[in-house]
């Protein structure tokens, strides 16, 4: 998503959004042609990667029917949603290496766990522990969206955060989160929905969204996006982190 708010996360993370990302289809040269993933290509940035990760880290998929799930072609970090070569969304994925981010780095030490030293996160002394420091990054995510939609859309549309959640996201302890901009004569303008974790050495961000003014990450229809969520939420459950 390349809107305003997310060089503001991305500022604060201190990583790079790949920038530059186009949509194409494939090219159907027959019409029996079997479902083809959709190409995703972008261009080269200091946060691309020579292959998509979400073929590194994908496991189960789960997904409407009719519909398939697949890595989008290309080194975008996108989870391709599709039905009959036609892209419905997308889901997005940012990690940001520890060492680059003293923003959590002071959130895992004013929750107790100093950042440069090694600790079991399958102990559930530390698990409450890093959930408190998730939360707190979560809270700092709402305050950014928050300030920036008063600024964007003053009393237009009504900001509603969701209330995070603890979650399993493959074996690390996440949060999950979200938020709905309400226009109260149209209904949903947009909805986020984020899972964020932790390995020791990286946080790794997850997000899709119903948000017409976003390029990446994101469903063009409502309907669509609201078919899809439980099927995310699975998609995250099951990945294969830490990697």
């Amino acid at each position: 998503m390349l809107r305003l708010y997310h060089l503001i996360i991305g500022s604060a993370l201190v990583a790079l959004v790949p920038l530059g990302i186009k949509y194409s289809l494939p090219h159907l040269s027959e019409p029996k042609t079997v479902q083809t993933t959709p190409v995703v290509q972008a261009s080269k940035s200091p946060n691309s990667t020579e292959v998509n990760i979400w073929k590194k880290i994908l496991g189960k998929t789960t997904a409407p029917s009719g519909w398939q799930v697949a890595p989008c072609e290309g080194n975008a970090p996108l989870l391709c949603v599709f039905t009959k070569g036609k892209l419905l969304g997308t889901v997005e994925i940012g990690i940001y290496p520890l060492e680059k981010n003293p923003d959590f780095q002071k959130k895992l030490l004013a929750a107790g766990i100093p950042p440069n030293t090694k600790v079991d996160y399958q102990n559930p002394k530390y698990q409450t522990q890093l959930l408190t420091a998730l939360r707190s990054w979560v809270t700092d995510y709402y305050n950014i969206f928050s300030k920036d939609r008063q600024a964007s859309y003053g009393n237009q549309i009504v900001f509603s955060a969701h209330p995070p959640q603890p979650v399993t996201i493959g074996k690390l302890q996440g949060m999950r989160y979200g938020f709905t901009g309400i226009n109260q004569q149209n209904g949903v303008q947009e909805q986020h929905i984020g899972h964020v974790a932790f390995d020791g050495s990286a946080l790794y961000v997850i997000s899709s969204a119903f948000d017409p003014a976003s390029e990446t990450g994101k469903f063009d229809k409502l309907e669509d996006w609201t078919i899809f969520q439980p099927y995310l939420y699975a998609i995250a459950a099951d990945l294969h982190l830490p990697k």
